[in-house]
């Protein structure tokens, strides 16, 4: 008997998925797909497949047509910032596209699917945005959509705070102020650069919806739940620079610079072994912005310097626990359906973190959502909160006046050898994703033997166009577009760290991880 080695043609793939059973349209749309787009890039059979799968749109129902407008979408993508050949033949599907429009209903996939790919066409924009007025779309979803539509203008650039949507962004003119301080200090190559990112990082969010969409139906959105009850704090409010607040952690604290110890007096913290100074002010401690005491000086210009940065933009703390940290989990965890929910998430901290003898570090704590939740299971008293960016350690201490806040890297985590009774680090991991296996180190070093070491972070998707989406978010912090990971890399490194895994969960691209340090 001899096996076939021809591979199918295109117009087979389209049939086989025309023709699929329900169960299959996943399959054979993923080989569809893989036959004209792979991971990004355009295979050598997309420019003559492109007409027949726009063609193919008056073979299918609505759900299998939102899988097609879908990959036409990718097709476009394939080649953005360049408009070519391929693009040219996904746009001469207008007419059909807009349509589709014209019967449409607000939210559901095959229509989040056009939105998507309509977002590709800046040259129609007129046009489309007059076909989805009769919508009255979301807001989210129109100003995604109008941003795609958008072409540069180099003399008054749009940059930054377009995403999830710029339909969230309500910003005060100091705000807007501040954008356009940055913005000035850009060439005409550095403003490019950042307007395609954006709007590949818009798409990228459009386009995950709408996959999503496509496959299991309408997005729901995830409403937050207030956290666990803290303890009741002590009546006595801290001093203006909170020093005291700090007293409790001296034997365990370590200078970042040499790894001495740190005596804490007031208003002032400082390392004998290197002459360090570091400023603290409101209960936050500087260790990123240690000074030199040979200049006397210079300390007190240093929290001066602390003060002014922790009166600056404080509204972003508070943008990312309504906002942005609902839409990340959206993208990174495909939680378009709501899975999880804020209240799993409290549940799992909660029923797992089981500290030894010891202080409990909220490692990369941001706004303080999550260390509100293990200050009500462990107690204010043992509890210090770890971040680097400064607006976010300014709410978090709003929240919790008795939990000291550090300013340090995860990289680098101020506190001696085996000192701490548990660590927690709650969707952070991917903000310093090619330093993962070091962060993870420092949580093992850190670790008193048979402390808990609690995390959520997220997976790369093993759908190939879902991964692609995950991808295709490009944050400051990682211009190169997200980097998530596989479960195999975190158990080697958590291995690596001395620490033994001993719950792994999580629905979907969520991973929710309790390891314990070695005995």
């Amino acid at each position: 008997m001899s096996v076939s080695t021809t591979q199918p043609t295109v117009a087979e793939l389209l049939n086989d998925f025309v023709d699929a059973a329900p169960g299959r349209v996943d399959t054979e749309f993923l080989r569809l797909a893989g036959a004209v787009w792979d991971e990004g890039r355009l295979t050598g059979a997309a420019l003559a497949a492109t007409p027949e799968i726009v063609a193919a749109l008056d073979r299918v129902d609505d759900d299998r047509k939102g899988y097609l407008i879908v990959l036409l979408g990718l097709l476009a993508d394939a080649e953005y910032p360049a408009a070519g050949e391929v693009t040219a033949a996904v746009r001469a599907g207008l007419g059909r596209y807009l349509d589709l429009v014209a019967r449409a209903e607000k939210g559901r996939p095959l229509t989040l699917a056009l939105l998507y790919l309509l977002s590709h066409f800046p040259g129609d924009r007129d046009r489309v945005l007059a076909a989805v007025e009769r919508l009255e779309l979301d807001p989210g979803d129109l100003t995604r959509l109008d941003r795609g539509l958008k072409e540069l203008d180099l003399g008054a650039p749009d940059l930054g705070r377009v995403w999830p949507s710029p339909s969230v962004w309500k910003l005060t003119e100091e705000e807007l102020e501040f954008d356009r301080e940055w913005i000035s200090t850009l060439t005409d190559a550095q403003i490019t650069k950042n307007w395609e990112n954006d709007t590949r990082t818009m798409l990228g969010y459009s386009g995950a919806k709408a996959y999503w969409a496509v496959r299991y139906g309408t997005p729901v959105e995830v409403a937050d739940t207030a956290p666990p009850a803290a303890p009741p704090a002590p009546a006595e409010a801290p001093a203006e620079d909170g020093t005291e607040l700090f007293t409790r952690y001296a034997d365990v604290l370590r200078c970042p610079a040499c790894s001495g110890e740190l005596e804490f007096h007031q208003q002032a913290v400082r390392c004998p072994a290197c002459a360090t100074r570091y400023p603290v002010a409101r209960g936050i401690l500087d260790l990123s912005e240690g000074v030199s005491e040979s200049a006397a000086d210079v300390p007190h210009e240093a929290t001066a310097n602390l003060l002014a940065k922790l009166a600056e933009m404080p509204s972003m703390g508070l943008y990312y626990e309504s906002v942005l940290r609902p839409a990340f989990l959206r993208i990174a965890g495909a939680n378009w359906g709501g899975a999880v929910t804020p209240a799993d998430e409290d549940g799992y901290i909660a029923r797992q973190i089981k500290p030894v003898d010891g202080p409990v570090l909220d490692l990369a704590a941001g706004a303080g959502r999550w260390t509100t939740v293990v200050a009500g299971t462990v107690g204010q008293d043992r509890l210090i909160a770890l971040d680097m960016g400064l607006p976010m350690l300014t709410v978090l201490r709003g929240k919790l006046p008795r939990v000291p806040a550090v300013r340090a890297s995860a990289l680098d985590i101020p506190f001696g050898d085996a000192t701490l009774g548990a660590v927690n680090c709650w969707n952070a991991l991917q903000a310093f994703p090619d330093d993962a296996a070091r962060a993870i180190a420092e949580v093992g070093r850190v670790l008193r033997p048979g402390g808990t070491f609690t995390l959520m972070t997220f997976l790369f998707d093993d759908d190939p166009i879902a991964k692609y989406f995950q991808e295709s978010h490009f944050f400051p912090s990682r211009p190169e577009g997200m980097l998530l990971f596989t479960m195999d890399e975190i158990e080697r490194w958590l291995a690596d760290a001395g620490m033994s895994i001993v719950d792994a969960s999580g629905p979907g691209t969520f991973a929710f991880i309790t390891a314990v340090r070695d005995r």
